[in-house]
């Protein structure tokens, strides 16, 4: 490529991602730094998404629903058992040392941020978990968390949910965390000191993750087992990894596919991997930008990625990841990826083992922008001589798709159908939505396997749901589980007895 072709690239890739990452900076400071009392205009802070009619309709809120107010003193669940459908729950600044749990549809909690302070939801190293949502239509926005054990926002099987402007801190194992749900929109968030995934998408379909700032963590942003979910304008750097997209084997939902990873900062994700050992969160090697894991169809275009000391991009099937125990229902190749134009700069200086001995083999002192092991067909990477690659020689130098910049959004046009709960999949519905986040049927995540539960709690759906919501930590090598004591007996047992007949 020419000088002038190098830079006209560089120019564009600047220009495209820049004005994203910049332009989410500048609404965020607005919204930290209001200190209008009005209730009115706190609710329309930064209102506006780049996800065109689709955000639009996700943002919207219900105008005959009332205002509910909550100052220092007050419990916000309090005022979420007043709220009905269209409610707004303003959270004043303060601090809250409270789990919330809502259960209702069409919920916004809001808080409202004056003069830089903000509400506090502090878990102060001993509760569980901030806010849990089952409820369709939740928006969760402008609030501070910190110091919680296990998540700062959980969604547990809701759709149409909507979480932005918030600040996130130390939460234990996820920060913001969508489990099961369809149709949400992620952006303006911010991140740091989670010890899995900072924003983990979790077998969820149609997902928006934008404009957030992410550093310090294990994972910057996962798509994990997730469908149709854009990835775009966000600052992901000082992690262990910036961005994954994953199939964790073992999980209900078998696929992960049609993700656009685009317009991001990558930057110096080199922070010491400190996730649970023996997780698959563990074997993230540090210093990698992306990590692609047996998804299929992934547009990785337009992103800056440098300064990453393993390598820029990783393509992994299974068998070449660490921590995975093969699921016979998954495939375990990663397919028709796609590496559109992206800028990259000294990624690959310090790398582990297993790459190093790939560059020898490939005769190569060099550090990979791209490295790819294992199997998976249909993939290609354009401009791949410009670059570092190692492991790509069968890939297509052509790609199907010149850009992706003709899609604004994979939201849905309109919101999703709220997930039926009747009786016959109630149990199904709280499996995905709570216990797959953490145990997989035969392999490790946060927690045990699903099997090893069934075997020692065979025929006893009851003591199973008598122990989560009063667990007590049993093992060593597994972190606490969090209570899940805001479900009521019978959701708890219902979701026992699923437990108690999954199968693989």
């Amino acid at each position: 490529m020419s000088k002038k072709g190098i830079f006209i690239t560089l120019l564009a890739v600047i220009v495209a991602a820049g004005s994203g990452y910049f332009g989410a900076r500048k609404q965020f400071s607005g919204a930290v730094n209001n200190d209008t009392a009005s209730a009115t205009s706190l609710l329309n802070v930064s209102r506006t998404s780049g996800t065109g009619a689709a955000g639009a309709a996700l943002l919207a809120t219900n105008a005959s629903g009332k205002i509910i107010t909550v100052k220092p003193g007050q419990l916000i669940q309090e005022a979420v058992n007043q709220a009905v459908s269209g409610d707004t729950i303003q959270v004043f600044p303060g601090t809250y040392s409270e789990t919330v749990y809502i259960d209702k549809d069409n919920i916004s909690l809001i808080g409202v941020i004056q003069e830089g302070k903000w509400p506090i939801l502090d878990g102060m190293s001993k509760l569980n978990d901030a806010v849990l949502y089952s409820g369709n239509g939740i928006r969760v926005e402008n609030l501070k968390i910190v110091k919680f054990k296990g998540n700062a926002i959980m969604g547990q099987a809701g759709n149409n949910f909507v979480i932005r402007h918030n600040w996130i801190i130390d939460t234990g194992v996820y920060g913001i965390f969508p489990q099961f749900g369809q149709n949400g929109l992620i952006e303006y968030n911010v991140l740091s000191g989670i010890e899995d995934a900072a924003i983990y998408v979790g077998m969820s379909d149609n997902i928006h993750v934008a404009h957030n700032e992410v550093f310090g963590n294990v994972a910057g942003i996962e798509i994990e087992n997730s469908r149709h979910a854009m990835v775009e304008n966000n600052m992901v750097y000082d992690n262990a990894g910036g961005i994954l997209t994953f199939i964790t084997p073992g999980l209900p939902i078998k696929t992960t596919f049609d993700v656009i990873i685009r317009n991001n900062f990558i930057v110096g994700n080199n922070h010491k991997n400190f996730g649970a050992p023996g997780s698959i969160v563990s074997g993230v090697p540090s210093g990698t930008g992306v990590i692609v894991m047996a998804a299929d169809d992934v547009v990785i275009e337009n992103n800056i990625i440098r300064d990453n000391k393993n390598a820029g991009i990783i393509v992994s099937d299974h068998k070449s990841f660490a921590n995975i125990t093969i699921d016979p229902e998954s495939d375990p190749y990663p397919d028709r990826v796609q590496i559109l134009k992206n800028l990259f700069a000294n990624n690959g200086t310090e790398p582990i083992q297993e790459i190093q001995a790939l560059m020898l083999a490939s005769m190569t002192r060099q550090g990979p922008d791209i490295v790819a092991v294992g199997g998976g067909t249909g993939s290609c990477m354009v401009d791949r001589a410009a670059h570092s690659t190692l492991g790509i020689s069968g890939w297509a130098a052509t790609c199907a798709k010149a850009t992706s910049a003709n899609i604004t959004t994979l939201l849905l046009d309109k919101p999703a159908e709220p997930r039926k709960t009747d009786t016959a999949s109630k149990g199904e519905v709280l499996y995905k939505g709570i216990c797959a986040g953490c145990h997989t049927y035969g392999g490790r995540m946060i927690g045990p396997p699903t099997k090893i539960i069934q075997a020692m709690y065979a025929g006893n759906a009851q003591g199973i749901a008598d122990y989560i919501a009063k667990p007590t930590k049993k093992r060593d090598d597994f972190p606490p589980m969090p209570s899940q004591g805001h479900l009521n007996p019978d959701m708890r047992l219902k979701v026992a007895e699923y437990m108690l007949s999954v199968k693989q």
